[in-house]
């Protein structure tokens, strides 16, 4: 990592994320987290969008899908 900065947060943070990070350095810890929380949001979106999907509308997906393929595969 290049450049450091400081952020000021509460102690009781600071003393939580210092437990939970453990031997980690500080830049390592927080791109994890944040990493983390990304996946999580992607997750929990896609979850959210695959449960108002039907099967039929699976099924349209899938043949759309195999169609765009066909059309634009490489020649």
């Amino acid at each position: 990592m290049g450049k450091y900065a400081t952020i000021s947060v509460p102690i009781e943070v600071k003393k939580a994320l210092e437990k939970a990070k453990g031997k980690d350095e500080w830049g390592k810890f927080l791109l994890n987290l944040y990493d983390e929380v990304k996946r999580l949001k992607s997750k929990k979106a896609f979850e959210q969008l695959a449960s108002t999907l039907t099967e039929e509308d699976l099924i349209v997906i899938l043949k759309s899908s195999e169609e765009f393929r066909e059309r634009f595969a490489f020649r």
